[in-house]
């Protein structure tokens, strides 16, 4: 048991250690050098005005952001594969992702006048619809984890739908715009963006920790679980809400970036266990390294030219799918 705990210790502390250097590194890298020492004392505020604004302006909260984005997505990964009791669910794959899609690409091609600034609600209102609509679809005298996985596929087909049609009616520019939102980007990223999500993982990582117990009891089986005192719509539908706010959430103020929240559990489960206690820090840790690294490659690859973080974690995602069905199908 203490070589366990032992292990599971240096995980975590690995996992906090290269999220510090990925941090440190999207700092210092990208069209303009920051000497390492220059970069800590600016972030200290110790600094020379030389480096203010590219660290403390563009590249700190902009990392930041990628940072809680990443954590996010990776939490509602793992709660959506226990709820379903399926590995391939996550946010993307479920439509949650696409549901903020459809609403985010519709207000900005049909509404240009509507603010930027009120997009990120407009995404969450779209994942949270999309979670009641796959929820309600699902429901046959209570709900089915496989029905609630199928039909969230399903509504995630007609949102991609409704999202190229939005895309070829729309003007020129909004649609250009819109192509942007939906490839999933930290450009541009600022402390507007980081103090309001700032608070959404605050809240609900210390909530999620309280239901480890539930998450880990659903796994075991809906008839098991009602044995073991669990009331089971209640707690289903509750960790529906709590992953909808992390992957809302993140997905507002980022776009949609895919397969974190499908390859950050399947990394963290390798390393820890199963155990939701365990799982979910693991989980959150990988899932901001991911998205930090994949921002940092795609805008020092082919600098001064930037690849969304999106697309950097498709690439990176879609193969790795491909691999974990192969392996479930026993192919």
């Amino acid at each position: 048991m203490n070589r366990l705990k032992s292990r599971y210790g240096l995980v975590i502390a690995g996992l906090l250690l290269a999220n510090l250097m990925a941090l440190l590194l999207n700092i210092l890298l990208g069209d303009r050098a920051v000497p390492p020492l220059e970069a800590l004392m600016t972030v200290a505020g110790m600094g020379t005005s030389d480096y203010d604004f590219t660290i403390n302006t563009l590249r700190l909260p902009r990392a930041l952001v990628g940072l809680l984005a990443g954590c996010g997505l990776a939490v509602a990964g793992v709660i959506l594969q226990a709820v379903t009791r399926n590995p391939l669910a996550s946010p993307g794959v479920i439509g949650l992702n696409s549901g903020a899609s459809v609403a985010a690409v519709a207000v900005i091609v049909l509404f240009p006048a509507f603010p930027a600034s009120r997009l990120p609600l407009v995404a969450f209102g779209g994942a949270l619809l999309a979670a009641w609509l796959i929820y309600w679809l699902s429901w046959r005298r209570g709900s089915s984890p496989a029905r609630m996985l199928l039909v969230g596929i399903g509504i995630s087909a007609m949102a991609g739908a409704a999202v190229t049609y939005l895309l070829t009616v729309g003007g020129i520019f909004r649609v250009t715009q819109a192509s942007i939102w939906m490839a999933g980007s930290l450009y541009g990223r600022s402390w507007e963006q980081l103090w309001p999500l700032l608070p959404w993982t605050l809240l609900l990582l210390p909530l999620i920790m309280i239901l480890r117990r539930q998450l880990d009891v659903l796994q075991l089986g809906d008839e098991l679980a009602r044995g073991l005192g669990i009331r089971m719509e209640r707690t289903r539908l509750l960790l529906i809400v709590v992953a909808v706010g992390f992957a809302g959430s993140a997905v507002a103020f980022t776009g949609p970036i895919g397969f974190i929240g499908l390859m950050a559990p399947h990394l963290a489960r390798g390393l820890v266990g199963n155990i939701s206690g365990k799982l979910l820090p693991a989980a959150a840790l990988i899932g901001s390294l991911i998205v930090m690294l994949a921002d940092l490659l795609g805008k020092t690859l082919f600098s001064p030219f930037e690849i969304p973080v999106g697309i950097v974690t498709a690439i990176i995602g879609a193969p790795y799918m491909i691999i974990l069905l192969l392996r479930r199908k026993g192919l």
